[in-house]
């Protein structure tokens, strides 16, 4: 085993500071869900971290996470929360228990289609680009409700909510009006019937949780302040 100790108290501080954040915008901290994210950590430490009752994680590749999930047992719950390639989703959809980055209407059908050829659907959140930044992914943010729209409309996959990375820069206030887009584009799109009352809203990463916390974010997803730094 690891350092699981050290995991032991980072998690209890990250959780600490989730619940303060979520305490100043009075929300209950149980409405936000810490996902670890392993992207280049190894199995190991995804079973360290199950010690201590984390029972969903986050991976970003298909290829890097084909061999951690064959390893661990019992299974926890696998997010894909990075890019997915079309070629990539009937294996995608093999290995994940859910979809967080469907950024297009092709590959949101492929999804679909792989999906039911699997037998199963597939819960899904649509990536907005809410920092403008043409390195991220993610659909422009007035193409959003139309992507909505093809994603409810397909028949394998479940579309549970909304995702995003905030900018690299800006600091808190570019962070801020990243988060409150995605917010906005939420709250347009359960009034107009696209996503449910309680649609999931993933936003925050190690360096800006807080501020997500504080705009509403229902998935944060934690990996170096979690785990230090990657190799």
């Amino acid at each position: 085993m690891g350092d699981s100790s050290g995991l032991s108290a980072r998690l209890e501080f990250i959780r600490g500071r989730i619940e303060r954040a979520a305490e100043r915008t009075g929300r209950s901290p149980d409405a936000v869900l810490l996902l670890p994210v392993t992207k280049g950590f190894p199995a190991s430490v995804v079973a360290d971290a199950m010690a201590l009752g984390l029972r969903e994680f986050g991976e970003n590749r298909v290829q890097e996470a084909e061999a951690k999930i064959a390893a661990l047992s019992p299974r926890p719950r696998w997010r894909l929360i990075g890019h997915l390639q079309s070629n990539k989703a009937k294996r995608a959809v093999q290995l994940f228990d859910a979809i967080d980055s469907i950024d297009s209407p092709s590959l949101a059908r492929e999804v679909s289609r792989r999906a039911a050829e699997a037998g199963r659907t597939v819960p899904c959140l649509v990536e907005v680009n809410t920092s403008g930044e043409e390195s991220k992914f993610g659909a422009a943010p007035e193409a959003a409700l139309a992507l909505l729209a093809v994603v409810r409309g397909l028949p394998a996959v479940e579309l549970r909510g909304l995702m995003t990375i905030g900018p690299l820069h800006g600091g808190v206030e570019g962070a801020r009006r990243a988060f409150r887009e995605l917010a906005g584009i939420r709250d347009r799109a359960t009034g107009e019937g696209l996503l449910p009352v309680n649609a999931e809203l993933s936003m925050g990463m190690s360096a800006d949780f807080e501020v997500a916390v504080e705009e509403g974010s229902t998935v944060v997803r934690i990996g170096t302040a979690l785990f230090g730094p990657r190799a």
